[in-house]
């Protein structure tokens, strides 16, 4: 009898999002079935399709029948024959989110919190304690640099972009 390992929290959070995905992708076909192809959807489901074979999935047989499925779709519904055992095309994935205002109202309390400190650091300053307006100070700005940071959503990923 094969014994069975306990399921980690971790391992159903991921399952459950994938789930949430997958539904999404669901519900977004669902509502878009009736709704015609646009020329600029059709150029992207080509795309998708040559990844696809890009990436070994299809061959060339196969991309060309399903090229001419896509070229005879009228609406949404009709790509289902078209991406049967493939990944859904780009077109019913939810948009990537862009940070929202709560981030900046966080990095205004982040600011707020800093303030104390970088004043402190400038009476210091201004009375010849260099050592401990540093001490007070640098964290400040570094705190606020690092929030700003944090509230535009900019990474090191998409700074090399």
């Amino acid at each position: 009898m094969a014994e069975r390992r306990p399921v980690k929290a971790s391992e159903l959070m991921g399952l459950a999002a994938a789930a949430g995905q997958e539904a999404r992708v669901a519900a977004a076909r669902r509502r878009l079935a009736g709704i015609r192809l646009t020329d600029e959807e059709r150029r992207i489901c080509t795309d998708e399709l040559a990844e696809q074979f890009a990436v070994g999935r299809l061959d060339e047989d196969e991309l060309h029948r399903r090229v001419d499925l896509l070229n005879d779709a009228v609406t949404h519904a009709h790509l289902q024959p078209v991406f049967a055992g493939l990944p859904a095309p780009s077109l019913y994935q939810p948009a990537p989110r862009k940070p929202g205002r709560w981030r900046w109202a966080a990095f205004a309390g982040a600011v707020w919190l800093a303030l104390p400190f970088f004043l402190t650091g400038l009476v210091f300053l201004v009375f010849g304690r260099e050592i401990a307006a540093a001490i007070f100070g640098v964290p400040a700005v570094v705190w606020t640099f690092v929030a700003y940071r944090w509230a535009s959503g900019k990474s090191k990923r998409s700074r090399r972009e």
